[in-house]
């Protein structure tokens, strides 16, 4: 379900201390039925399990597959154009606890490298010739009393044709990529539930 923006700036992150420069284009919200305040890892583990891009429907893999392809086309995800080199990484901001926290495990099959990982929220960064992007996941509780996953998408375009490229991939996004997204990981968290359900 998508949220509004405030229920993003409006908790506590940590990541609010250093992206001021970022601006909050998505924030959605994930039912994890039964999910108490120290489950974030579990679910985490679940994504990690069930959630890849390798298991999205195939609206979804058409999507990023194009991506991808426009990108080598085009060349905008060319090493020179992503963190470290186009762009500092987040890292490069975070205090001193942060920076030894743990960052969270990395797959080469997914693009948005790990910042760092928490108990109740972790950062991952993405930056081509588009843009410079976080996707923020947090566990908060909800109206029902169980916790749940929030995901929240941070940008900073890279200038006007990263504004437009920003503009024109919305719809996509609201219309197929999230609610699919969602469909995948509120069916990964069930999956993990049963299983461990099943092995208690």
């Amino acid at each position: 379900m998508r949220l509004p923006i405030s229920a993003f700036t409006a908790h506590p992150w940590r990541v609010h201390a250093f992206t001021d420069d970022f601006a909050v284009e998505d924030v959605w919200s994930f039912r994890t039925p039964g999910a108490g305040p120290g489950d974030f890892p579990a679910m985490l583990a679940a994504l990690r399990e069930h959630g890849g891009l390798a298991n999205q429907p195939p609206p979804v893999k058409f999507l990023f597959d194009l991506r991808w392809k426009l990108g080598e086309l085009f060349g905008w995800d060319h090493p020179s154009a992503g963190v470290g080199r186009r762009v500092s990484s987040l890292r490069d901001r975070l205090p001193a606890d942060l920076r030894d926290a743990p960052r969270g495990p990395d797959d080469a099959n997914m693009p948005l490298k790990a910042v760092y990982e928490l108990d109740t929220e972790a950062v991952r960064e993405l930056a081509n010739r588009t843009v410079h992007t976080l996707m923020h996941l947090g566990w908060v509780q909800g109206a029902d009393g169980d916790h749940e996953l929030r995901m929240a998408v941070l940008v900073k375009p890279n200038g006007r044709f990263g504004r437009l490229y920003m503009a024109a991939i919305a719809p996509f996004r609201h219309l197929i990529v999230y609610p699919d997204l969602t469909r995948r990981w509120e069916q990964a968290w069930r999956l993990r539930h049963h299983h461990e359900e099943g092995t208690s």
